[in-house]
């Protein structure tokens, strides 16, 4: 009887230990794009900023097309594990920078890593990552200056040797800046 009545309460502290470990993925599969989506939806009926959100379906377009030369053989296979891209940008706000500040902090508050950031006289960048196992899931860039500000998100599984390829071929305003990473990430790689 005693038996009986251990393995029943075994079985309900598996079960138990089942959804707690689904509610906790859940939450984490949520959390990604969260703060993009956030400055999205305080952002919605702001005409002065621009917002682009493009879908893992046109991702998928694209890897349907025929690619003809080896550089749009890449890109294919670069977006091929995309699953979103979301931009915020404007080119005439009042507080860029402090607006930069806060995105900044409300990046780090959410727990990305820090890849690098650049200051110059006339912008600040971060770029940031979530990762999970190895494998980069979001890449948050955030800029900011001289009235300028840019938020972008790539999420999906990102490699960081394809990120220009990728700013490259789309032109969508903003993605330029990550070329700059690139340059950064060959030039540290070089000095090793």
């Amino acid at each position: 009887m005693k038996q009986h009545k251990l393995l029943k309460n075994n079985k309900k502290m598996k079960k138990g230990i089942v959804i707690i470990g689904m509610m906790f993925l859940s939450v984490a599969m949520m959390a990604q794009g969260t703060v993009i989506s956030t400055y999205f939806d305080q952002l919605e009926d702001n005409e002065d900023y621009t917002k682009v959100s493009v879908s893992q379906k046109m991702f998928s377009m694209f890897t349907e097309l025929e690619a003809g030369s080896d550089a749009e053989k890449e890109f294919l296979q670069a977006v091929s594990k995309l699953k979103g891209l979301k931009v915020i940008m404007a080119d005439s706000v009042a507080d860029a920078s402090k607006m930069y500040k806060k995105a900044v902090a409300d990046v780090n508050k959410a727990g990305y890593e820090e890849l690098m950031s650049v200051k110059d006289a006339e912008e600040n960048m971060q770029f940031s990552i979530i990762e999970k196992d190895g494998i980069i899931q979001e890449l948050m860039m955030v800029a900011g200056g001289n009235k300028r500000f840019v938020m972008l998100s790539l999420y999906g599984e990102i490699d960081l040797n394809n990120i220009s390829k990728i700013a490259q071929e789309m032109r969508i305003e903003g993605m330029e800046h990550l070329g700059r990473m690139e340059e950064k990430h060959e030039k540290h790689n070089d000095t090793y």
